[in-house]
C-alpha cells in the first residue's frame, strides 16, 4: 500500500496546490510559487510511486464503498498506469518550471492564480483517469481534465480565434464523451456494476464496445478525422500547456483503448486492421498538412496527429499479431507503441516549448517574419535541433528506438506468413505508411529548422529576440537530454517497458523479444556513442585550433550580389510547395500570386494556403446543418412557461402509454 500511499498523496497535493494558488491570485509570486512547488511535489511522489510498480511488476489497488451507485472507489496502479503516471508526471512536471517563466509576461494582464489552479487539476485528473477502475469516476475524472485544458486553451479568450478553437474543442471532447457513457454502459450491463474487473462485454457486440472506444479515445488521442480540435486547441493555449496537451493529454486516449481492448476478451483481425489503418491514414495526412503550415505550432499540432498514427500502428500490429497468434509481431507492435508514446511526451514537448520560447521573444508564430535566430538563441536553437532530428526518427536519438522497433514487427509481419494471410497485408500497409511518415517529416523539420533558425532575418521582430539563462531554457536542455539518453540506452528502454507488455501477452514471449530487441538495439547504441565522441573530439580539435588564430569575418561569395536580402532566402511556402504541390489532389492547397507586368517588373509575391480538408469538406457543412436546424427548431422555445408545462405534459403522457403497451 506505501505505492498507493504516494500516489493519494500526490493527488492531494495537485488539487489543494491549485485551489490554494486560485485564492492567491492576486498575489502574483505567492500564486506561481505554489503552483510550481505543488506541480514538483506531486511529480516526484507519482513517479517514485509508478516506479515501484515497475520494479515489481505487480498491481496496488484500493477499493472503498462510496454513495454513488453502480460499484466502487476503486484505484489501482498496474505496470500499465505506472508508465503513463510516469510519463505524465515527468512531462508535467517540467512544463510546470518552464510555465514560471514564460506565464511572466502576463502578470500584469492575466489572473495566474486561476492558470495555475487550471494547470494543477489537468495535471492531476490525468493521474486520475489513468488509475480509475470504475467507469463513473473514470468519467468524473475525464471530464475534469477536459473542462480543466478547456479553461487553459481559452487563456487568452480576448482573442476570437482563441474563442473559436476553445469550444470547438470542448464541443468534440463531450462527442467523445458521450461514446464512452455508452460503452460503460454496455459493459456495465450484465453486473449492475462499473468497476472495471467485473465487466463483461455481451456476447455478440464486442465489436460495438471496441468502435465506441475507438471513437471516444480516438477523439482525444486525434485520429483521422477526430482531430478537428486539435490544430486549433494547441496553438491557442500557452506553450508550456500546448506541450502537456500534445505530449500527454492526448496519449490518455490511447491509454483508454488499450485498457478497455484487453478486458472485452481476445481481438478479432478486422480491430486490429481498423487501427492500423486509422494510423497510417493519420500519419500520412497528419504530417502532409503539417509541412503546409506557416505557423509554427499549428505546424507541431498537426504533427502530434502524425505522432499518434505512429503509436496507433503499432497498436494494430498488435492485436494483429495476437489474433493470428504471432507473438513476434504482437509484441514488437505493442511495445514499440507504448515506447513511442514515451519518446513523443519528450521530443514534442521540447519542440512546444522550444517554439514558446521563440514566440515569446519574437512576438509572431508566422515562420516566414523570423529567420537567423540560432545567432540570437543558440541554446534554444540547440535544443529545438534535438527535437527535430528525434521526431523525424534519426538515430541514435529516442524517436528512432520505437519506430525501429514497430518497423521490425512489420517486416516480421511480411516474412514467413502465408502469401495470403492477414499478417503481409498488415505489415504492408505499415511499412509503407512509416516510410512515408519518415521521409515527409524530415522535409518538413528541415523547412521548420531553416525558416526559423538559420539565414538571415527575415522582418525587425528576429532582432528583438534573445536568450536569457532561466527555467525555459534549462527545462528544454533537461528534455533534449532525454531525448539523447533514451537513444543511447535503447536496450534499457525495452527493458522499461518489458513489465507494460508482459501485462497483456505472455511472459516468456515476452522476455524472448526483449532479450533479441535489446541486442539489436546494443550494436546502434554502440554505434551512436562513437559517433557522438568523435564529434565531440572534432569539435574540441577545432576549437582549439582556432583559438590560436585571429578570427576575421567576411561575406562568403555570393554569386555578384554584394548586398544579398532576406528576400533571396526559401520561405516556409517555397520549400515546402515541391512536395505539397505533388500531393495536392490530398491537400487541394490555394496559390496566391501576384506579379507586375512588362520586361522587367517592379515586384513579386507568391504565397500558398492549404486548409484542412475534413474541416472543409466535412466539419463546416456539418455545422453549418446543425445551425440551421436549430434555428428551425427554435420556435418551439418561445419563452412562455405554458408551452413548457405542455410539452412536459405531452411527454409523460406519451411515455405512460408506452409503459402500459
Amino acid at each position: 500500500m506505501t505505492s498507493m500511499f504516494l500516489l493519494l498523496s500526490s493527488l492531494f497535493i495537485l488539487f489543494s496546490g491549485g485551489i490554494t494558488a486560485l485564492f492567491l491570485g492576486g498575489k502574483e509570486k505567492a500564486a506561481y510559487r505554489t503552483g510550481v512547488i505543488s506541480c514538483l511535489a506531486g511529480a516526484v511522489l507519482a513517479v517514485i510511486s509508478a516506479g515501484m510498480v515497475m520494479w515489481t511488476g505487480t498491481e496496488e489497488s484500493i477499493r472503498l464503498a462510496w454513495q454513488v451507485p453502480f460499484g466502487s472507489f476503486y484505484l489501482a496502479v498496474d505496470p500499465l498506469s505506472a508508465f503513463f503516471v510516469i510519463t505524465i508526471s515527468l512531462v508535467s512536471g517540467l512544463a510546470s518550471i518552464y510555465g514560471s517563466e514564460y506565464l511572466h509576461t502576463y502578470r500584469k494582464k492575466k489572473n495566474l492564480g486561476a492558470a495555475w489552479c487550471y494547470f494543477n487539476i489537468l495535471f492531476a485528473s490525468m493521474l486520475l483517469v489513468v488509475v480509475s477502475r470504475n467507469g463513473i469516476l473514470f468519467l468524473f475524472a475525464w471530464e475534469a481534465m477536459s473542462f480543466s485544458s478547456f479553461f487553459l486553451v481559452m487563456f487568452e479568450h480576448e482573442k476570437s480565434k482563441v474563442r473559436e478553437a476553445g469550444w470547438i474543442y470542448l464541443v468534440a471532447a463531450h462527442v467523445g464523451q458521450a461514446c464512452l457513457m455508452f460503452m460503460f454502459i454496455i459493459l456495465g450491463s450484465q453486473n449492475n456494476s462499473l468497476d472495471f474487473d467485473k465487466f463483461i462485454a455481451p456476447s455478440g457486440i464486442a465489436g460495438v464496445v471496441f468502435i465506441l472506444a475507438a471513437i471516444g479515445f480516438g477523439t482525444k488521442a486525434g485520429f483521422l478525422p477526430l482531430h478537428v480540435w486539435l490544430p486549433d486547441a494547441h496553438p491557442a493555449a500557452p506553450s508550456h500547456v500546448s506541450a502537456v496537451m500534445s505530449g500527454v493529454m492526448i496519449k490518455t486516449g490511447i491509454y483508454g483503448l488499450i485498457r478497455i481492448v484487453s478486458l472485452i476478451g481476445a481481438p478479432a483481425l478486422w480491430w486490429g486492421y481498423t487501427l492500423l489503418i486509422i494510423g497510417a491514414v493519420s500519419g500520412v495526412i497528419g504530417v502532409l498538412l503539417a509541412l503546409s503550415q506557416h505557423d509554427i505550432k499549428r505546424l507541431l499540432a498537426y504533427h502530434s496527429v502524425e505522432n499518434i498514427g505512429i503509436i496507433t500502428i503499432g497498436l494494430g500490429l498488435w492485436l494483429i499479431g495476437v489474433s493470428s497468434n504471432n507473438y513476434i509481431i504482437a509484441v514488437m507492435g505493442l511495445m514499440g507503441g507504448l515506447l513511442h508514446v514515451l519518446n513523443h511526451a519528450l521530443f514534442k514537448s521540447l519542440l512546444f516549448l522550444g517554439v514558446g520560447s521563440v514566440v515569446h521573444f519574437t512576438g509572431t508564430r508566422e515562420m516566414d517574419l523570423m529567420g537567423g535566430l540560432m545567432k540570437k538563441m543558440p541554446l534554444t536553437a540547440f535544443a529545438f535541433g534535438i527535437g527535430s532530428a528525434a521526431i523525424c526518427g534519426l538515430p541514435p536519438l529516442n524517436g528512432f528506438v520505437s519506430e525501429f522497433i514497430i518497423y521490425l514487427g512489420a517486416f516480421n509481419a511480411m516474412a514467413g506468413a502465408h502469401p495470403f494471410s492477414g499478417q503481409i497485408l498488415g505489415g504492408l500497409i505499415a511499412v509503407i505508411a512509416l516510410g512515408l511518415i519518415g521521409g515527409l517529416a524530415a522535409a518538413c523539420f528541415t523547412k521548420v529548422f531553416g525558416t526559423v533558425f538559420l539565414g538571415s532575418f527575415r522582418s525587425n521582430e528576429p532582432e528583438k529576440s534573445h536568450e536569457n539563462m532561466g527555467p525555459m531554457v534549462w527545462v528544454m536542455i533537461i528534455f533534449a537530454a532525454c531525448c539523447i539518453v533514451l537513444g543511447l540506452l535503447g536496450p534499457v528502454a525495452v527493458k522499461f517497458i518489458e513489465p507494460v507488455a508482459a501485462q497483456f501477452l505472455d511472459v516468456s514471449r515476452v522476455s524472448e523479444v526483449s532479450k533479441m530487441l535489446c541486442s539489436l538495439l546494443f550494436k546502434v547504441s554502440l554505434g551512436g556513442t562513437v559517433l557522438i565522441v568523435i564529434s565531440v573530439m572534432l569539435w574540441s580539435f577545432r576549437k582549439l585550433a582556432l583559438m590560436r588564430r585571429t578570427n576575421r569575418f567576411s561575406p562568403t561569395w555570393d554569386c555578384g550580389y554584394l548586398v544579398p536580402t532576406s528576400r533571396m532566402q526559401y520561405t516556409s511556402s517555397s520549400f515546402a510547395w515541391p512536395i505539397v504541390g505533388m500531393f495536392r489532389w490530398i491537400l487541394g492547397p490555394k496559390v496566391h500570386s501576384k506579379i507586375d507586368k512588362g520586361y522587367f517588373p517592379g515586384s513579386a509575391a507568391l504565397s500558398t494556403q492549404t486548409s484542412d480538408v475534413f474541416r472543409k469538406w466535412f466539419y463546416t457543412p456539418l455545422f453549418k446543418l446543425v445551425i440551421e436546424s436549430a434555428h428551425r427548431v427554435h420556435k418551439l422555445q418561445e419563452g412562455r412557461n405554458q408551452l413548457y408545462v405542455l410539452y412536459i405534459a405531452v411527454t409523460i403522457l406519451v411515455l405512460l402509454l408506452v409503459k402500459v403497451r
